[in-house]
């Protein structure tokens, strides 16, 4: 077996089916059927079963799955290490950014970086930070820019605290927002717990009078033009005209979300990876301070 193979392994399993896995690799299905059954040859067992539904894998080639996987992360670190050896920053670099922060940030700081290190092959995948998390977990990310509270043994930087705050245009900020309709948008479950003690200490927790959305910038673009109000994060507010108002909970605490950079601590030694720390920091406080 060989690194085309550990590749060919992991697409099957993705995929679970032999002609979609043979599109992904540019192969044909018989290409493809002859050399998993050549790789059953040299192990000496079966590692596949194929059924109506697809293919699944046998405990014998879970084990294979999970070996390989090791060998692949092993060889790429490697990889990557004698390559930051050689005097130039380089190699591969697998970052994972929430789409918040991707929509506002991103764009400059990888035309930012692919600027000053052309030679860094960039891996960049953009979702919820829940999601972002668990690959970072699994080691399929070097580093994260995570959103809330995330449980990480990692290295960790705190990058921001943004205050949430009840937004609304100006023509509807002399209204009580109790008169107004709540604009919800889709988190994760802690923010969630936060929005909801915040809408009850504040006698705002009405159902009946509520849209629901699943994402931040439907959830903005429908306060603008004045369907209603929404607890918004600052990130999200930079030239909003209408009214911003930061919220505290009843005990005085100011109500906030904190965001993170969280990174591999094998991955933080490499040039590359420290390059692109470097670089967001820099940038989120060139923001801050614009």
């Amino acid at each position: 077996m060989d690194e085309k193979d550990f590749a060919l392994l992991h697409m099957l399993k993705e995929c679970g089916n032999i002609t979609h896995a043979a599109d992904r690799l540019y192969l044909t299905q018989s290409a493809l059927s002859k050399r998993i059954k050549a790789i059953e040859r040299e192990l000496g067992c079966e590692i596949i079963i194929r059924t109506r539904k697809g293919v699944r894998f046998t405990p014998e080639g879970e084990l294979v799955l999970g070996r390989t996987a090791q060998v692949r992360h092993e060889l790429d670190l490697l990889r990557r290490e004698l390559g930051a050896t050689q005097g130039e920053v380089c190699g591969t670099l697998r970052a994972g950014f929430s789409t918040n922060y991707a929509f506002v940030h991103l764009a400059d700081v990888i035309a930012e970086y692919h600027e000053r290190y052309p030679l860094v092959h960039l891996d960049i995948s953009i979702g919820k930070s829940s999601d972002l998390h668990g690959r970072l977990q699994s080691g399929a990310l070097d580093l994260a820019v995570l959103r809330g509270e995330l449980p990480w043994d990692g290295m960790q930087y705190l990058l921001a605290q943004e205050r949430l705050c009840a937004v609304c245009t100006h023509e509807l900020e002399q209204l009580p927002l109790s008169e107004l309709t709540y604009i919800n948008h889709t988190t994760d479950l802690a923010q969630t717990a936060l929005m909801t003690r915040w809408l009850h200490e504040n006698n705002l927790a009405n159902d009946a009078n509520r849209i629901n959305v699943t994402d931040l910038m439907t959830c903005q673009e429908l306060v603008k033009r004045g369907i209603g109000w929404a607890l918004l994060p600052e990130i999200v507010l930079d030239g909003f005209d209408g009214c911003i108002r930061p919220c505290t909970f009843a005990n005085g605490e100011p109500f906030i979300r904190r965001m993170y950079i969280d990174c591999q601590k094998e991955s933080e030694r490499l040039p590359q990876v420290q390059a692109l720390i470097d670089i967001i920091k820099a940038q989120y406080a060139h923001t801050e301070n614009a």
